[in-house]
């Protein structure tokens, strides 16, 4: 059972502003960031497009937020499987599970984060790029402490490989989660091992 596996809640806990994001994420995986307007976002929520500016002041503040979650939701859960302890392989193997499963079950964010960070805001992408890069970091630091002869360099371009793997996910449903969840794991992990 996955526990917490999204940054945006949805259903009957979500506020309004939450269902817009959800809604605004699936209709950008869909259709674009250019090519949804706030009139398709709100009829997606079931308000009027122009109600939307009481939650949000643009369509790019809804984005912004979005990717602002999506970040923050990685590093925080990263971060705390880095302090759970175990051994250096126990850890990169909980954080393959942890990103393997925001994939599987968050696509349409996976396709947002992919497609859009050029469309953010010059403030939200320094904030959305600072998230990511302590994010990359504690991958970097949990590779480098499972294979030591592991340049900082190396260790980071394995990092971004992996997530690159984990992240084609949206686009691959030959399989049921469950069965690609552990192939993807699989994988990620066996590149991990390679690499060192």
């Amino acid at each position: 059972m996955r526990a917490n596996p999204t940054p945006l809640v949805q259903g009957e806990k979500a506020n309004r502003r939450e269902q817009i994001m959800a809604a605004a994420a699936e209709l950008f995986a869909h259709h674009g960031f250019h090519g949804v307007g706030i009139d398709d976002i709100g009829a997606a929520v079931g308000i009027s497009g122009p109600a939307l500016y009481r939650h949000f002041r643009s369509k790019d503040a809804i984005l912004g937020e979005m990717l602002g979650s999506i970040s923050d939701f990685l590093l925080t859960g990263g971060t705390a499987r880095a302090e759970a302890g175990g051994t250096p392989e126990e850890l990169l193997g909980a954080l393959v599970r942890f990103h393997v499963d925001f994939a599987l079950d968050n696509p349409a964010l996976i396709t947002v984060q992919e497609r859009n960070l050029a469309n953010l805001t010059d403030s939200d992408r320094k904030q959305v790029r600072a998230l990511q890069r302590q994010y990359v970091e504690v991958w970097v630091r949990a590779i480098r402490a499972a294979r030591p002869g592991l340049g900082e360099r190396q260790a980071r371009s394995a990092a971004h490989a992996v997530f690159g793997l984990i992240n084609s996910t949206p686009y691959n449903r030959h399989l049921g989660d469950g069965e690609l969840a552990d192939l993807l794991c699989r994988l990620a992990l066996g590149a991990l091992s390679a690499a060192g």
